[in-house]
């Protein structure tokens, strides 16, 4: 099939290249020039394990090409999928501008029937809004189809979740539209559901609503457990052994961060209110989910007093592991705290220091390793949980810090080896142990 995706960043461009993996032959359309010319020359915007390659691989076959003209990709196009932004405004809201700029280009490009496909998370009734921009803004009457087709993949596993995935929803006005739909998706032989529009929507919204209700449940556990000497790594293991809850997303740690979840919650929160309807159990959620930094940061003073002055090393800065992505990283948040407390901040992050620095106060010093940052250290902070500090040299770490305490946000390492490696050791929903 013939393709056209709008929209390279990590939906668009990920979504481009499955389907030109797949034998299709895909344009990827960008308004930005400067990501349309990089990826001509083989630089990927965005860090995602294993795209460049596949990217490099489509492109030098042929199947894979980037243009800023949408015009072109449209009328070259079977089927055209919408994968641009879509960010949360001040109050909650979903901006749909870039979706609905998109829209009406797409209207005035159209010479023949094409199936438009609503990649972006947005609200629900959004396909209608596109359908009605097409009509709206035709130069003259063509067929078209609007279809909802969520992604949910996950940043930093996002070529696996798209081959992948656990499921494939398809919310199409007609049968006819959807089969469409089902053949493009066919080699991947992945279980599909076939809905109305809305209700493929609302589903994507309800999936991300609910995995941070669990998130923000368990970190509420959490200081349940503090409270009362109880251990949540040992709650977890036996709440995830329950087949009706599922281990997944039951991590005590600084709650969700990223491009999706917290706007989404807000999102939900606004449509529900839009709909007539208070969601309080998703404003709880976001609640909870917002007090997480300030709980890590009550939790240092408690044990090195004041902040002014001390060395902070930081670990981590990208919202999560294996990406350079900074939208809502809790690290922003620590960072930030710790700066207006009067720390002084050393940070290490294995590729997401140059996304980091224009969001972080100028006086953070950035190194090359994390045994530069923990040199002098009054204490240490991880922050994400990147695979390489799992094999950290713990012995190394504790030698070059002024003083040998940990504050593991993740919940990365076993207290009781900390402690007889001789770290004061403060971890999420756990008792903090002292030197042996």
């Amino acid at each position: 099939m013939n393709i056209c995706v709008v929209g390279t960043g990590y939906v668009g461009l990920v979504t481009g290249a499955v389907f030109a993996d797949l034998g299709n032959e895909v344009v990827c359309v960008d308004k930005i020039r400067e990501k349309i010319e990089g990826l001509r020359q083989g630089r990927m915007p965005i860090y995602e394990p294993g795209l460049e390659e596949m990217v490099a691989r489509n492109v030098a076959d042929g199947r894979l090409s980037f243009t800023t003209d949408l015009a072109q990709g449209v009328r070259k196009a079977e089927i055209i999928v919408i994968a641009v932004g879509t960010p949360a405004k001040t109050n909650g809201e979903t901006d749909l501008s870039a979706v609905e700029e998109v829209a009406r280009g797409i209207a005035r490009a159209m010479d023949r029937y094409k199936v438009v496909v609503n990649k972006s998370t947005v609200p629900v009734g959004t396909g209608d809004l596109v359908r009605e921009i097409i009509l709206k803004n035709q130069p003259k009457p063509v067929e078209f189809d609007v279809v909802s087709n969520p992604e949910f993949l996950r940043e930093g596993s996002a070529i696996e979740d798209t081959l992948r995935p656990d499921r494939i929803v398809i919310g199409a006005p007609t049968q006819q539209v959807a089969m469409t739909l089902l053949e493009l998706y066919a080699p991947l032989e992945r279980p599909m559901i076939i809905t109305d529009v809305p209700s493929a929507e609302m589903i994507k919204y309800a999936s991300n609503a609910f995995l941070a209700a669990k998130i923000s449940f368990i970190n509420a556990i959490a200081n349940v457990c503090e409270l009362a000497g109880a251990d949540v790594t040992q709650v977890m293991k036996g709440l995830g052994l329950d087949p009706r809850i599922g281990p997944a997303f039951l991590q005590a740690g600084l709650g969700f961060g990223g491009a999706c979840l917290p706007k989404d919650v807000d999102s939900l929160i606004q449509t529900a209110a839009t709909l007539g309807y208070d969601f309080r159990l998703l404003k709880s959620v976001a609640e909870i989910n917002h007090e997480r930094a300030q709980h890590l940061l009550d939790g240092m003073r408690k044990a090195l007093g004041p902040l002014d002055d001390k060395m902070i090393a930081v670990l981590g800065l990208a919202f999560k592991p294996n990406t350079d992505d900074m939208r809502e990283a809790k690290s922003v948040e620590v960072v930030t705290l710790l700066h207006d407390s009067g720390a002084r901040i050393k940070a290490y992050d294995p590729v997401a220091t140059d996304k980091a620095r224009p969001l972080l106060p100028p006086s953070v010093t950035y190194c090359a390793s994390a045994y530069e940052a923990a040199e002098k250290a009054d204490a240490l902070v991880l922050v994400t949980e990147w695979n390489e500090f799992k094999f950290l040299n713990l012995e190394r770490l504790r030698a070059v810090m002024r003083r040998p305490v940990i504050f593991d946000s993740r919940n990365l390492y076993e207290p009781e080896r900390m402690r007889r490696l001789g770290f004061e050791y403060h971890s999420i929903g756990r008792k903090p142990v002292l030197p042996a």
